[in-house]
């Protein structure tokens, strides 16, 4: 088992290339649910997967559930209603102003990584089987210990927090988020990946859950914005 050391911006860009190649490489190996319709509205090819958007070095992850409509047609995770409500938010902690057009929003990619626990549009809205997310969840692993340099992650929704359950205690990650005040508590997790000379690494990770921002969860959408900055209050920009 071996720490991470800081690598290369050059290095980092052309390792990233070999793991969306082998993301694509185990999606072609056997079919699982994808969203036909909408990649080829999109005009994209269904098996590429859309791993992440931002900077493999910023110290903060936003880990959402998986890709919707909006995110295939721009090749990014997070950037549909949900995800540009985060971006919003993220612009203001960083400005304290607000985004006056799409290229100003855009350059939050510069200070944060968008990422999900599946780089695919599952049919519909339903959330990927568990099978399907623990085929894929080695190249997340790698993703997030092996190629991303921060250590502060925000969730958003129940299935992106309880992803991680596989690296605290048992049943850890089950008991913080029945706790009343999991959207503002804290969590701590030791995530490990095992790179292609099966070399294990692992990194230290601090999850701060938040609800996901969607229309359709009344109970938390209206507070969403406050409760986003709330968490970002406790970075440094």
């Amino acid at each position: 088992m071996v720490l991470i050391a800081m690598i290369p911006i050059r290095e980092l860009m052309s390792d990233i290339k070999s793991l969306i190649a082998q993301i694509y490489q185990e999606a072609q190996r056997e079919d699982f649910p994808i969203d036909l319709p909408i990649y080829k509205s999109a005009k994209k090819e269904p098996k590429q997967p859309i791993l992440y958007a931002g900077n493999l070095k910023s110290q903060i992850c936003f880990f959402g559930r998986d890709l919707g409509r909006d995110e295939v047609h721009a090749g990014q995770p997070l950037i549909g209603p949900a995800g540009t409500l985060v971006r919003r938010g993220f612009y203001w902690a960083m400005h304290q102003k607000h985004a006056q057009t799409q290229e100003e929003l855009q350059t939050v990619c510069d200070r944060l990584l968008l990422t999900n626990t599946v780089p695919y549009k599952p049919p519909g809205n339903k959330a990927y089987t568990t099978i399907v997310k623990q085929r894929f969840r080695p190249f997340i692993e790698q993703l997030l210990v092996i190629y991303w340099q921060g250590s502060q992650i925000i969730t958003l929704g129940t299935e992106a927090f309880k992803w991680f359950a596989p690296y605290g205690t048992p049943g850890e990650v089950e008991q913080f988020f029945q706790r009343s005040d999991r959207y503002s508590a804290k969590l701590l997790v030791t995530i490990k990946a095992t790179d292609q000379q099966q070399v294990e690494h692992q990194r230290q990770i601090t999850l701060l859950p938040l609800p996901h921002p969607s229309p359709i969860n009344r109970r938390y959408y209206s507070q969403f914005p406050q409760m986003l900055q709330q968490r970002l209050n406790e970075f440094e920009f």
